[in-house]
């Protein structure tokens, strides 16, 4: 009983502390920060490489391989080690990719520490969101994912501006420099974070087991529909952080400064979306702010494409459907990240690290096909989106057509 009261003090003592919130959104926010502070940066990275555009699109997609593949090592050896020791050697990988980007002399070599870079960044992404569903439950859950998502959409809002600075002063390289720093401050920050698994509640599964828990949690339907609802709005996320700086700057001649304060204009849309969320998720429900999102987002896409493909309305046009695609992130991603997690909330670790794979797996399609088609215009961008938002609307049948099946197995007695 001892034991017990301790573990719950423990809890709630990380649950009160203003201090783990902060490491937990920065931890989730590592996603952000690795690719949109040089974001600014890609036009001259490919002169000074000899890269195409296309090329240099590709350093997105070799960042997205490497974070969808490392979530899906976090998740499984969290559940079994705890989430404090996985997260801070992610980290250490996270300083050391970084600081290759920023001595490659390669579009190749930029690429392969993207990659390295990205499976250490992803340790903190995956497990911020294990460690919240650790610590909260149910619609609580979904409050505090909407929360710390809005908390760490600080840095995608500074992070294309801070950029830019960084890029006219010291140039695109010292901006790999600053990823090494935040890599560094976090791990030291890491220190004062309490491991929220205890040991009592830790999985006692083989990690050669891991492969068939995958298999077993996509055999259920509803977590294959939450992951494919944020897959899909993810794959038109990533189009959007890869092709805008070359519909915006190089195609709609938009100086690097202003394209900063542009994408921030989405995160700021983002930020209002979660606080929407955060508030009316009692209210309606998390699916019913889910479906609404992806509804949002498919119209979106639809007008985007449209803007891209006639040059209706010019940037502004463009510019304003992508902002209502990006900000309906806040009505989709929490709800679909807690709605996965509450399904099998003993297995939090492998769940979000199998939703979050599956996203940026989508990520990868999505940002690879903008390089892919780059042909100089905005059409592969609207194009990619469009699809995009189309299937997260469809994918909600899934998470709905699972609830009414779990419904009919209750009222059967099963």
């Amino acid at each position: 009983m001892d034991d017990i009261q301790r573990s719950l003090d423990h809890r709630e003592t990380v649950k009160r502390s203003w201090w783990t919130l902060g490491i937990l959104s920065l931890l989730m926010g590592f996603a952000s920060i690795s690719t949109d502070l040089y974001l600014p940066a890609m036009p001259i990275m490919g002169q000074s490489l000899g890269a195409s555009p296309g090329t240099v699109e590709w350093t997105v997609s070799g960042y997205l391989i490497g974070f969808s593949l490392g979530q899906l090592l976090w998740g499984p050896i969290s559940d079994r080690y705890g989430r404090r020791l996985p997260v801070a050697i992610g980290l250490v990988l996270f300083a050391f990719g970084s600081g290759g980007c920023g001595l490659a002399e390669s579009a190749t070599t930029l690429i392969a520490f993207r990659l390295v870079q990205a499976v250490g960044g992803s340790a903190g992404v995956v497990l911020s969101r294990a460690m919240v569903r650790d610590l909260y439950e149910g619609r609580r859950a979904v409050q505090m994912m909407s929360t710390l998502i809005t908390v760490m959409a600080i840095a995608p809002l500074l992070g294309p501006i801070v950029g830019a600075q960084i890029l006219a002063i010291a140039g695109w390289r010292a901006i790999f420099a600053v990823l090494v720093i935040v890599g560094i401050g976090t791990l030291l920050a890491l220190l004062a974070l309490p491991e929220t698994l205890p040991a009592a509640r830790r999985t006692k599964d083989l990690l050669s087991w891991t492969l068939f828990r995958y298999i077993e949690l996509l055999g259920q339907r509803r977590i294959l529909g939450y992951a494919c609802v944020g897959g899909f709005f993810y794959g038109g996320t990533f189009a959007y952080v890869a092709g805008t700086p070359f519909a915006y700057i190089t195609y709609h001649h938009v100086p690097a400064q202003l394209y900063g304060l542009i994408f921030a204009a989405g995160i700021v849309g983002i930020m209002v979306t979660n606080t929407i969320n955060a508030q009316l998720v009692h209210r309606f429900g998390s699916d019913h702010l889910l479906f609404r999102g992806a509804v949002i987002a498919a119209v979106a896409g639809i007008t985007a494409a449209i803007a891209a493909w006639t040059g209706w309305g010019g940037l502004w046009s463009l510019a304003i459907a992508l902002f209502v695609y990006t900000s309906a992130t806040g009505l989709v991603i929490a709800n679909s990240v807690a709605g996965a997690l509450n399904e099998f909330p003993e297995r939090a670790g492998a769940v979000s690290a199998l939703v979050g794979a599956m996203q940026y797996g989508c990520g990868i399609i999505g940002s690879g096909s903008v390089g892919l088609f780059a042909d100089g215009t905005p059409w592969p961008l609207g194009s990619v989106m469009a699809v995009a938002g189309i299937g997260s609307l469809l994918s909600t049948r899934l998470v709905r057509s699972g609830r009414d099946r779990d419904r009919h197995r209750i009222a059967a007695g099963m």
